[in-house]
């Protein structure tokens, strides 16, 4: 069972996989009702035989294509094999991030969920204001993380390092393009190990770079995206959330590629989506939530997902247009990035001295 609220706990309708309320007072009420009144069966040994887990997507929405979607995913799998009571609210503006975490905590959840780095400051606030209630973030970690907190965080240069591997193998004009969302240290680690990526595949091969300065602007995803391929670039990498959607319109409205992120986005452009560098936020869900079920929270720390975790990879339809012969030079890379002879750059400073190895 799972119920879902859009906005500040605003709208009506039906949403996917639950009901759809009207109303902060509604929200809450209803919540409450959901979280109490429905017992869970466990396995033998569980720590708790009622538990539910619900997550704040922050602006791009629960449908974004991207990690929101993923981890809205991994807490479905949670949902149907572990018996954990999901909900989710979808978050319109920053300002709503707050009000949402006090909607999720009135109504009794276990587990609160922030997706993404923007969350920070008010998921760090309302951890430190409500000790006996269990949060966790993705994308963020602190030097100091309190009991009741956990982080989450992903190795996301190394998935970046091997499409750009990838892309620096199979471009045919020597320009290759990378678009941001916004200028942030969980995003400039895609930057800089795809960068990495390309200078590794041994050509000389120019990188454009370009930030939408927003998650959610696809008109200005596309617009970057088609300025990139006027200027020569024949392969554009985005970590754009749905900002990337637009590029991903622009590689295919111009027969180019276009290389997605966070989940595998072939099939919103079969025929232009060249890879992925997948970020396995569904997993992370999941994990996290089973710790919680089995009496292993792990509050107090940061979790770190790489190659060696299956926390990032590229994306499985990858064979779809790069052949074998590449796709094996690129597990060759895996493993020398799992074994720790390759340490791939995640920022400005340590792309400066990043040498191909």
């Amino acid at each position: 069972m799972r119920t879902h609220i859009c906005g500040n706990g605003t709208g009506t309708g039906t949403g996917a996989g639950g009901r759809f309320f009207r109303g902060m007072g509604g929200v809450v009420a209803v919540l409450g009702m959901f979280v109490l009144a429905v017992s869970v069966v466990l396995a033998p040994g569980v720590a708790s035989a009622e538990l539910s887990v619900a997550m704040i997507t922050d602006v791009g929405g629960v449908n974004d294509q991207s990690f929101n979607q993923s981890a809205w995913e991994g807490l479905q799998r949670a949902e149907k094999e572990l018996d954990v009571k999901a909900a989710y609210i979808e978050s319109k503006q920053d300002a709503d991030y707050g009000p949402n975490l006090e909607t999720l905590l009135d109504a009794g959840t276990d587990l609160i969920w922030g997706i993404g780095f923007k969350m920070a400051d008010v998921v760090l606030g309302a951890a430190k204001q409500n000790p006996d209630q269990k949060y966790a973030i993705i994308d963020f970690a602190w030097d100091e993380t309190p009991k009741n907190l956990v982080g989450v965080v992903f190795k996301a240069e190394q998935a970046s390092f091997l499409v750009g591997y990838i892309a620096g193998r199979m471009t045919k004009t020597g320009k290759v393009g990378f678009v941001g969302g916004m200028s942030f240290p969980v995003i400039w680690g895609f930057e800089y190990g795809y960068r990495a990526g390309v200078m590794q595949a041994g050509k000389d091969v120019e990188v454009l770079g370009q930030y939408a300065e927003s998650f959610t602007d696809a008109a200005k995803g596309k617009s970057i995206a088609n300025s990139m391929y006027q200027q020569g670039a024949d392969i554009v990498f985005h970590a754009a959330g749905g900002a990337g959607d637009g590029v991903i319109e622009a590689a295919k409205e111009q027969g180019k590629w276009a290389i997605g992120v966070d989940r595998d986005q072939n099939y919103l452009a079969p025929d232009n989506v060249l890879t992925s560098a997948m970020k396995r936020v569904d997993n992370a869900i999941f994990n996290v939530a089973k710790d919680l079920v089995e009496g292993k929270w792990q509050g107090g720390s940061t979790i770190s997902y790489g190659l060696a975790e299956g926390g990032v990879d590229i994306a499985p339809t990858t064979s779809k247009h790069v052949d074998a012969a590449l796709l094996a030079d690129v597990e060759a890379l895996k493993a020398r990035i799992i074994a720790g002879e390759i340490v791939v750059p995640f920022s400005k400073e340590t792309f400066a001295t990043f040498e191909v190895k």
